[in-house]
């Protein structure tokens, strides 16, 4: 079945769905009051050293001061370094023991930053001093000389071939590494990314020696853009935009890439959803349920903590045909498969703890653990996987650059104190908005009256205000929203009245 990259783009929202093979494995979603910094490059000041936490508060300029830790310090401040790359590429580079923060900075000191990730709940953003600026097939760091080809190319002849284009391509001052979509790109196409990176990091000094401390050099790709960088790569079959301005992007972006590849965008205008359309189900609750049924009958618990997340596996009503052993490897091997989706699906990172129905055979465990290690394979995080202990569970590591699905469109229950959480009010919003949109393409020239709860409400009047100009202009359409105080957050009726 083919590989899709649907994109929806909206004035208060983007949201971006990866389909492998018919089935949804990652959904991201941006607010467009929420973009974030992550990758930006700063001309930052060291405000305060913290000794005891092997890190420095930096002012970049946002809302609350950034932390850089001694490890993320690069080569230029101390003779150690570690290197970060795009979750894809790995960090193929050594680590070594930090040295004091206070033996690499001072307070008061300006250094060039740039976000490794950003403000999460309560915290700042996190900082590094190894600057990464990465293209689509090529990521240069003018930093460190270090070569590389990312562990997702597993060919041996094609990443042999690569490595002789990045020996040839090797820039003046810094390194290389091949992203996974530089599988089969020829040398004019890398030669042209190198030199465009190059050029890049060119202007970003220039700017650093003219610029005050704090203040931003370089800002990443918008949203749509920098999403089609990270995701598109050669086994997706097309790409396809709801809307214009985002449509002509994508192409754009494409074309500077290989004039060919602009052909594999296309622009949906269909009266129904663009994730409908493609029957990927955007459903929030069930998205996020703790509870995934498996096709066998058993099914998969989530649960989450400060410090890790668990997943359970149970067999559910799966009582297998012939032994209670070949029952739990059917059971453990499907649930394994589903494992390595729903981590990309829900964007799960940190530590994560597998609890695996107890096999006795020590020849099943393997055959489970390589079907889990097989299916993280596809994984753009970087993640690191122990073998099965006799108890049957997994304890696992994957890479965390951003919050989770949940994070990002929950927020806590004011009914009980925070220990639960909720879709928030913006994100139901959004979605009310797009079904607005739809109604009124369907419906013209009428008045569409909105009950809903008041908290959502007042979000729909905020964040809806252009969205209701246009249709009034373009269909005719009036909207009315009513506040229902009784009605729950989630809870809305759409009614239709003849102008």
């Amino acid at each position: 079945m083919a590989n899709l990259l649907l994109i929806s783009v909206a004035e208060y929202d983007t949201r971006v769905a990866l389909v492998e093979d018919g089935r949804l494995v990652e959904i991201h979603l941006e607010l467009s009051a929420q973009d974030g910094p992550t990758g930006n490059i700063y001309k930052g000041r060291v405000v305060k050293l913290l000794p005891g936490m092997a890190a420095a508060f930096v002012d970049v300029g946002l809302e609350r001061p950034a932390y850089l830790f001694a490890e993320d310090v690069s080569a230029q401040e101390d003779e150690f370094y570690h290197l970060w790359l795009p979750p894809e590429e790995g960090a193929p580079g050594r680590r070594v023991q930090p040295t004091a923060i206070e033996e690499l900075l001072h307070e008061g000191q300006e250094i060039l930053v740039q976000v490794l990730r950003g403000p999460m709940g309560g915290k700042g953003a996190r900082l590094t001093t190894h600057i990464t600026l990465a293209g689509h097939c090529l990521v240069y760091m003018p930093t460190f000389p270090q070569l590389g080809v990312s562990r997702r190319i597993t060919e041996e002849g094609e990443r042999q071939r690569l490595r002789g284009l990045l020996e040839e391509l090797r820039p003046g001052e810094g390194g290389l590494i091949a992203r996974t979509a530089a599988r089969g790109a020829d040398r004019e196409e890398l030669a042209r990314e190198q030199e465009t990176l190059v050029n890049l990091w060119k202007r970003i000094q220039r700017k650093k020696d003219a610029a005050a401390a704090p203040s931003l050099l370089h800002q990443e790709m918008d949203t749509v853009r920098r999403l089609v960088r990270e995701l598109y790569t050669p086994e997706i079959d097309r790409v396809v935009v709801d809307e214009p301005r985002g449509y002509e992007r994508v192409q754009q972006y494409l074309e500077s890439l290989n004039s060919l590849e602009k052909y594999r965008v296309e622009l949906y205008s269909g009266p129904e959803s663009i994730f409908s359309h493609f029957g990927v189900d955007l459903e929030w609750k069930r998205l996020l349920a703790p509870q995934v049924w498996l096709k066998s009958g058993g099914h998969l618990l989530f649960g989450s903590t400060e410090a890790l997340t668990a997943i359970d596996v149970n067999t559910g009503r799966f009582v297998g045909r012939h032994h209670w052993e070949e029952t739990i490897l059917k059971t453990n091997l499907e649930a394994a498969k589903e494992i390595t989706r729903q981590l990309r699906l829900r964007n799960i990172g940190g530590l994560i703890v597998i609890d695996f129905i107890d096999m006795e055979k020590a020849a099943n465990r393997e055959l489970v653990y390589q079907e889990l290690a097989q299916g993280l394979k596809h994984d753009r995080a970087k993640t690191t996987v122990l073998p099965i202990s006799p108890l049957g569970l997994v304890e696992m590591t994957r890479q965390r650059l951003r919050g989770s699905l949940g994070q990002a469109v929950t927020e806590p229950c004011s009914c009980c104190g925070g220990k639960g959480a909720v879709i928030s009010p913006l994100v139901l919003a959004c979605d009310l908005l797009r079904q607005l949109a739809a109604e009124a393409r369907e419906f013209p020239r009428c008045r569409l009256v909105v009950e809903v709860n008041p908290e959502v409400g007042a979000v729909l009047k905020e964040e809806g205000e252009r969205l209701f100009q246009r249709l009034a202009a373009g269909y005719q359409v009036q909207v009315e929203i009513i506040d229902r105080p009784n009605f729950l957050p989630d809870q809305f009726e759409i009614t239709h009245e003849l102008v």
